[in-house]
């Protein structure tokens, strides 16, 4: 299976050309904004800037963000050649400057230049019993990364308790902490259950998502659509600067815990909802 080319164009359509969702979602929170106004203004801006990255294969933001791939494959797959792959599209997605170098030895400081280091780009594999291979990628900025978080309930500080309405409590904090710090308007996904781990890594799973899709599960449709509208009353708006337009989406999923647990994660997406999915199947390349 040739993996390089179509791993490399993904990247680079997931850096330059925000999803129809995405911009939709931003055209239609400047349509509600008060006319001339400075959130108005905010988005119209950013609005150009997507036209203009996907006019000029630029990247839409200058922080091109950790690349997240999520990778569901055959039983005949190997995961030594997705990663050879990935490793080689990154490379080369770096010199071609579809992506800025982003991965940091935590040790020396030193930035190895290519986006490539120890578990650089992040990778999760999961083994399917499909014929064809699935290959979503994130980008995940730096800045709406510093502010995700993650809360134990029950919360006595905020009288949050260990049901629903203590994730709806602790959603709000996190979205009012972080205020425009990650480039607001955001999305969030909030992952409920499972242990620390597996807690953040279904929170940011949740970015996969379509912005216009519904949760099939009804209690948590309602619930991002309760939490929807009191973030966007919080008046932080585009970039903090005020407005009424902090979030273009909530989703939220869940999975079982420990009976003595109860952790609910919020993970941040800036504006730049840089998603995007590559699907092989039978010799075809489809991207979405």
């Amino acid at each position: 299976m040739k993996l390089r080319e179509p791993i490399l164009e993904l990247i680079r359509k997931t850096s330059t050309d925000l999803s129809e969702d995405a911009e939709n979602a931003i055209i239609r929170a400047r349509d509600k904004e008060q006319n001339q106004s400075t959130a108005q203004n905010v988005l119209n801006t950013i609005l150009e800037n997507i036209k203009l990255a996907r006019e000029k294969s630029t990247p839409i933001c200058q922080d091109t963000g950790a690349l997240l791939f999520y990778i569901d494959y055959p039983v005949n797959g190997a995961e030594a050649e997705y990663r050879d792959a990935i490793n080689w599209a990154a490379e080369k997605a770096t010199q071609l400057q579809y992506l800025r170098p982003n991965a940091v030895n935590p040790i020396t400081g030193k930035n190895s230049g290519n986006n490539i280091g120890l578990n650089a780009p992040y990778i999760h594999f999961n083994q399917w019993g499909k014929n064809s291979t699935r290959i979503r990628l994130m980008l995940k900025g730096g800045g709406s990364e510093n502010v995700g978080t993650q809360y134990k309930l029950p919360n006595t500080a905020l009288k949050a308790g260990r049901d629903l309405g203590g994730v709806r409590k602790v959603a709000i904090d996190a979205v009012l902490k972080a205020q425009g710090q990650g480039c607001a308007p955001g999305i969030i996904g909030v992952g409920i259950g499972g242990d620390r781990m597996t807690s953040y890594a279904l929170s940011k799973e949740q970015f996969f998502r379509n912005l216009d899709q519904k949760n099939p599960d009804i209690e948590l449709q309602k619930l991002e659509k309760t939490l929807y509208t009191d973030l966007n009353k919080l008046g932080i708006g585009p970039m903090g600067l005020g407005g009424a337009t902090t979030t273009l989406g909530v989703y939220i999923g869940w999975q079982h815990r420990h009976p003595a647990t109860y952790y609910v994660s919020i993970s941040y997406m800036c504006w730049a909802y840089r998603k995007k999915t590559l699907t092989l199947q039978n010799g075809e390349v489809l991207y979405d």
